[in-house]
């Protein structure tokens, strides 16, 4: 559902929708969060099922959402049975998550965090321990834990994981390197430890994120 239809809607989704999980679109899911904040909103999943409420994240999203109605109303054999009508998967790999864009830190940040985070992205493929970035910033790690939460709002070593499963998202998405090449050109060092991280923050595997977004 898209955040047009919670503003039409805002008193009934103000009153039924108090305490329940919700989803939209990823781009609104904040603005939704901040106008509403009884609801709990995961803009990682394709849809919510409360029931009554039901919602979906964008417009493909909501064709998934019709499916699990399907399912739920008249059985899997029906919805099957519907999805090859529409030629659609049953049900996608993964959820919102693996859509959301996440944005590389810009040459424009000249902050001494912002000059870390631009060494860091240039350096995902060597060993990037905590004491290593404390070095490289000239602080005490102690002291660099504090000023990425400050600044980053996570941990040195999720916002290197972050970083290092957007570099596999590229290398996924622009090249045919096998998934071990990419776990190493991307940092993880082996393809299990890449596909832990990738369902982690992505929702889906690599060689599924390959098929639905990598090049032919």
């Amino acid at each position: 559902m898209w955040l047009q239809s919670a503003r039409a809607h805002s008193s009934l989704l103000a009153r039924e929708l108090l305490t329940l999980k919700a989803t939209t679109h990823w781009l609104a899911a904040e603005e939704l969060a901040r106008r509403y904040p009884q609801i709990d909103v995961n803009p990682d999943v394709l849809y919510v099922d409360n029931g009554k409420i039901l919602t979906s994240a964008g417009a493909a999203a909501g064709l998934d959402l019709c499916l699990h109605i399907v399912r739920r109303d008249f059985g899997a054999e029906v919805a099957a049975r519907t999805a090859r009508l529409a030629v659609m998967p049953l049900e996608r790999a993964g959820g919102q998550a693996q859509f959301i864009v996440h944005d590389a830190p810009t040459m424009n940040d000249k902050t001494a965090m912002g000059t870390l985070l631009l060494w860091i992205e240039k350096n995902l493929h060597k060993e990037l321990s905590l004491p290593v970035i404390a070095r490289q910033a000239a602080m005490s790690p102690r002291t660099l834990s504090r000023r990425f939460a400050e600044r980053v709002g996570a941990t040195p070593a999720n916002w290197v994981a972050a970083a290092r499963v957007r570099r596999a998202q590229q290398l996924l998405e622009t090249t045919r390197l096998s998934v071990d090449e990419v776990a190493l050109h991307s940092g993880f060092g082996s393809a299990s430890v890449l596909r832990e991280h990738f369902a982690g923050i992505v929702g889906t595997s690599p060689v599924s994120y390959r098929r639905s977004f990598g090049v032919a």
